[in-house]
């Protein structure tokens, strides 16, 4: 496709909001819809294997050579069949200095932590000391998911190991029912 088809009207507003923050020097007000545009997705499948993806807008008015944690294995994404699968956002260079989805595995594998202690621990007090807004997707190996952020919101949505379906897009989770079979 021409590059101009992946182009919205969202994005182009978002980065001029954004240039105009960094000429004011008031770049740490913007809101994460202005910064961020991350889709992450986590998977078990009926074998138990996990899988973790990440796609990312990228971070609006990025420097030039700029490169995310998105396409580094285990800075935002990490999936170890058995332990957990995660997909994160927030500001990557933090989850590259971290290895922040690694962190979490290796807080379950090392540590003995369950997955809901790894996820709390690593999003509401390790990447917060670095000053920044911070969520993810996982699932452990039993295959229901944990959706820790320390934002006002994100967007998810999950069904469960039996069927059950959820939204939500801040604290409020919001049930759907059972899928069909």
């Amino acid at each position: 496709m021409d590059p101009a088809y992946f182009t919205t009207q969202r994005r182009i507003d978002a980065l001029a909001s954004l240039k105009a923050r960094a000429a004011a020097g008031t770049l740490k007000a913007a809101s994460e819809a202005e910064k961020h545009g991350t889709v992450g997705a986590v998977a078990r499948d009926r074998a138990g294997h996990l899988a973790a993806a990440t796609s990312t807008g990228g971070f609006n008015n990025k420097p030039v050579g700029r490169v995310g944690d998105s396409p580094i294995i285990g800075a935002g994404t990490y999936a170890r069949d058995g332990v957990c699968a995660v997909s994160c956002t927030g500001q990557g260079e933090i989850f590259i200095r971290r290895v922040a989805a690694y962190d979490i595995a290796a807080r379950m594998t090392y540590a003995g932590q369950t997955l809901e202690q790894a996820t709390d621990e690593v999003v509401h007090k390790t990447l917060p000391s670095h000053g920044i807004g911070a969520g993810l997707v996982a699932l452990g190996a039993t295959g229901d998911p944990v959706t820790p952020f320390n934002t006002i919101g994100m967007y998810r949505g999950w069904i469960t190991t039996g069927g059950a379906l959820f939204v939500a897009t801040h604290k409020e989770v919001h049930d759907l029912g059972r899928a069909e079979a």
